[in-house]
């Protein structure tokens, strides 16, 4: 990133994240997840199957998920989330899951969720 000392530019990109920041209160489709253990596991876990069905991040129709930590709440786009899964699934990183451990899902590093490629 950048470094600018103009003020104008500063706000401008700064209102740019406010406008981001409403639309996901004002219309964007959001999955929102709680994580109870991602602070002491450092990962979430990501549903793509249950009961031998695509399901989870495979079927949702939302345009952003939201991880909720106890010490913090991660924001990420789907389709960035889905490619992070599809790297997981690959690198066999998933396990069975949920009640009666009929889902799988991909485990997912939290750094991963707030770092580019």
């Amino acid at each position: 990133m950048l470094y600018c000392t103009d003020f104008r530019y500063d706000l401008k990109r700064g209102q740019e994240a406010e406008r981001w920041l409403g639309g996901l209160l004002e219309g964007d489709t959001i999955e929102v997840k709680r994580d109870f253990i991602a602070h002491k596991t450092n990962r979430v876990y990501v549903e793509f199957e249950c009961n031998a069905k695509p399901s989870g991040i495979k079927t949702t129709e939302a345009e952003l998920w939201a991880f909720v930590t106890d010490i913090c709440t991660i924001i990420i786009p789907t389709e960035r989330l889905r490619l992070l899964v599809e790297e997981a699934i690959k690198d066999k990183q998933y396990r069975r899951g949920g009640d009666g451990h009929r889902s799988i899902g991909a485990l997912i590093e939290l750094h991963q969720l707030v770092t580019s490629k």
